[in-house]
């Protein structure tokens, strides 16, 4: 965790907005508030069924009703809401805790506006509502309605994604899933060869790497290593070019004494081989198609910009590829699962959403604790940590600004989030300019200027 502490009238501060003013202010939405509402919906969300309270604009609670999740009683439910109201749905706001689901995408779909709110935020608005803490669904619905009505800067607009961003996030999460699978299997395989002392790990430490699994696909068991032939290996390093090792060291290695396992060990470790490495091959091929796939997205998005959306030199997804450390799968990250942020242009939504943003604290009169954020977007953290860490290895403005941070006193983690909250400054001013990344231009901006 992160502190630092600073005079809270110092010149550093007074040069430009404060910590505390860029982080503490109210969260945008990208939309703007408004107060035009004349009916406000709460649903407590449920898996099998949800509570709906209907309130009127002084709050007073017009009716409530269990809903079970079907269409033909949510279809009911939203009849009883217009019926109830006499007003047309895009009177009615509706507050939900969830982003996402049938139920969301079915009542945005009808016209009414939708919003939703962190759960945890919904837990500190209970309390106005019961001292003692207690809950049940349908005072929670009252709760989300009446903080709807009156708080409704906490709360985010719900617009329906783009189809092609839609498909593109849920290609993003496939590859992080399949990547994590890929890796468990990997261990297990490691593990095996370590049970028979197997010289495989001298050269692939992790066991991670596709031309050890095909050697061990055609040759699982432990006792036929020594007797493979030196062609086939080279044949193997050549077609997975690798060349970091010759096929003479691996057959060295190979017939080299090892450690003598127990009777039944190496029967063992063949069978549990010969059923990991054909997962493996399997879960990395379809790793690499999902990776293709996002590029035909990016490239299906960019079109769908130029199609639909107002005439510009630059596209949002050519923007973003532009700047130094973005590959695929950032880009994508950041196109999908920032997507209203990116749309809206808003640094401060984008840097809250990736955790660049810290939470600062006052203490006393003379100081502020500042700490790192931890409620934010995993996946966008992820993706900024990623993106300042490359172009701190690209870019060498990047790696200028990096190092100075470091020289203050900052260690690697938060040096990257400074990196990474410089990237969004200027990622946004691109995105308003319709511009793509100019090293020359933003080289004094990114390596100049410290926080």
């Amino acid at each position: 965790m992160d502190r630092e502490r600073h005079p809270v009238g110092s010149c550093a501060m007074s040069a430009r907005p404060s910590v505390m003013e860029l982080t503490e202010r109210p969260m945008a939405t990208g939309v703007d508030v408004t107060n035009a509402f004349e009916w406000y919906l709460g649903i407590d969300w449920g898996a099998a069924e949800h509570w709906w309270c209907l309130l009127d604009a002084r709050g007073e609670v017009v009716g409530t009703r269990a809903v079970r999740h079907d269409v033909t009683d949510v279809q009911a439910a939203l009849g009883w809401v217009l019926q109830t109201t006499g007003a047309a749905p895009a009177m009615i706001a509706v507050g939900i805790e969830s982003i996402r689901g049938t139920l969301v995408e079915t009542i945005g779909e009808r016209g009414f506006a939708v919003f939703a709110i962190n759960p945890k935020q919904l837990d500190r608005c209970r309390d106005r509502f019961t001292a003692a803490g207690a809950k049940d669904d349908r005072r929670d619905a009252h709760v989300v309605a009446d903080t709807l009505r009156t708080d409704q800067r906490v709360f985010r607009r719900i617009r329906n994604d783009d189809p092609i961003t839609i498909h593109l996030r849920e290609v993003c999460r496939l590859v992080e899933d399949l990547q994590g699978d890929e890796l468990r299997l990997a261990n297990r395989l490691r593990e095996q060869l370590y049970r028979v002392d197997a010289a495989w790990l001298a050269f692939t430490p992790a066991a991670d790497e596709p031309w050890l699994w095909s050697v061990l696909q055609e040759t699982p068991h432990p006792d036929a290593w020594p007797r493979l032939s030196r062609r086939r290996v080279a044949t193997v390093l050549h077609s997975h070019r690798i060349r970091r090792i010759t096929s003479d060291e691996v057959m060295h290695g190979l017939r080299q004494p090892r450690l003598t396992s127990a009777a039944g060990v190496s029967d063992a470790v063949a069978t549990r081989i010969a059923a990991l490495v054909p997962q493996l091959a399997l879960i990395r091929q379809q790793r690499l198609e999902a990776e293709r796939q996002i590029d035909r997205l990016l490239g299906q998005l960019a079109q769908t910009e130029s199609a639909n959306g107002e005439p510009r030199e630059h596209r949002d997804v050519e923007i973003l590829r532009s700047l130094p450390g973005v590959g695929r799968i950032v880009a994508a990250t950041m196109l999908t699962e920032a997507a209203a942020a990116v749309a809206a242009r808003d640094y401060v939504m984008l840097r809250t959403f990736g955790g660049a943003a810290p939470v600062t604290t006052r203490s006393g009169k003379c100081t502020f604790v500042v700490r790192m954020r931890r409620a934010c977007k995993r996946r966008v953290r992820q993706a900024l940590y990623h993106w300042a860490r490359t172009s701190v290895q690209h870019d060498p403005a990047a790696k200028a600004y990096y190092d100075r941070l470091r020289a203050r006193g900052h260690h690697h983690a938060r040096a990257l989030r400074s990196v990474a909250d410089r990237w969004l400054r200027i990622l946004v001013a691109m995105l308003k300019a319709g511009t793509v990344y100019d090293p020359s231009r933003f080289a004094a901006s990114l390596g100049g200027h410290l926080a």
